[in-house]
């Protein structure tokens, strides 16, 4: 791989303007760009690199999948706290940890197919059994069983790496 160094002289700038299109956040660009580089630079066996863009973006992109990702639960959870009353606000700890945690929720369920992911939200967020779910989905009861058993089967593969 060429030297690190080398390529952030020479792709920094590009990358950071190709990440601020896709962020739009000056300030996140920059730290993503500053991430793609630490993270090569923390790769234990070295790659050749034939195309540095195209290896750049690639790196790149999962990161700013991530950073959107993260930036909009944290804008739907800071939505619904301002709809609370001031005395029963989460201390800013908490407030990050559930972010935290929700962002780490919604990267498992990301793969999910969407008839899949609604039913599992039923059932575990809502509370609702089988046959409510399948009557809400207007689909069978074999159907929600399925989705849900494939949904199960995908959080385990996700959170064990099986």
């Amino acid at each position: 791989m060429p030297d690190v160094i080398e390529l952030y002289r020479h792709h920094r700038g590009w990358l950071i303007a190709w990440l601020r299109q896709r962020v739009d956040c000056p300030e996140g660009a920059a730290d993503l760009a500053q991430d793609t580089f630490l993270r090569l630079l923390r790769r234990v066996d070295p790659v050749s690199v034939r195309q540095p863009r195209a290896y750049l973006r690639r790196v790149a992109h999962g990161l700013a999948v991530d950073f959107i990702r993260h930036r909009d639960v944290e804008r739907a959870y800071l939505e619904v706290l301002a709809s609370f009353d001031a005395g029963v606000m989460p201390s800013e700890e908490e407030r990050a940890l559930t972010i935290e945690t929700l962002v780490r929720i919604e990267a498992m369920l990301d793969g999910l197919p969407a008839r899949a992911r609604a039913a599992f939200l039923m059932s575990r967020l809502e509370g609702l059994g089988y046959r409510e779910i399948a009557e809400r989905l207007g689909v069978s009861l074999s159907t929600v069983e399925k989705d849900m058993g494939g949904a199960i089967r995908h959080c385990y593969s996700i959170r064990y790496g099986q």
